[in-house]
């Protein structure tokens, strides 16, 4: 047996929280992107920050980890920039780069654990951010048509 539920417009309060979210995961989104960039400068310049690690699995030179992390923090910027103009490719491509990053953290856990598990905290409250909000909610605040102020 299927039954229908009327659908409700989203109250005031619940379109504040759902531009709240998005604003959330885009500053937060920026924020990892800028530390991926950084931590991928460091790894390329082979500075003394990291510690090399004996017989790891995924083990890679440091120089190629560099260019993992430099390349996603941009492509984490990029995205940003696309959250903050509410795209709905941005809210896609934010998932998919957040759990990019997540998963280049864990690999990267043995050369700088507690950093990379404060990344992978901060990729998943993004991944949450984006996840949580409707569609609806978060566009209607920026419709110019509504006369609310």
């Amino acid at each position: 047996m299927t039954a229908t539920h009327p659908t409700q417009a989203p109250s005031r309060a619940q379109r504040e929280w759902a531009v709240g979210l998005m604003a959330f995961a885009a500053v937060m989104l920026m924020i990892a992107g800028i530390l991926g960039v950084l931590r991928g400068i460091a790894a390329i310049a082979e500075d003394d920050v990291y510690v090399t690690t004996p017989n790891y699995v995924f083990e890679f030179d440091l120089t190629g980890w560099g260019w993992v992390h430099l390349a996603l923090g941009v492509v984490a910027v990029i995205v940003s920039v696309g959250l903050f103009q509410a795209s709905t490719w941005a809210r896609v491509a934010g998932v998919a780069i957040a759990s990019l990053v997540i998963i280049a953290n864990f690999l990267f856990l043995p050369y700088y654990p507690v950093w990379s598990v404060v990344m992978i905290a901060i990729s998943g409250f993004v991944i949450w951010g984006l996840c949580t909000v409707r569609r609806e909610d978060a566009w209607r605040p920026f419709d110019q048509s509504s006369g609310n102020p």
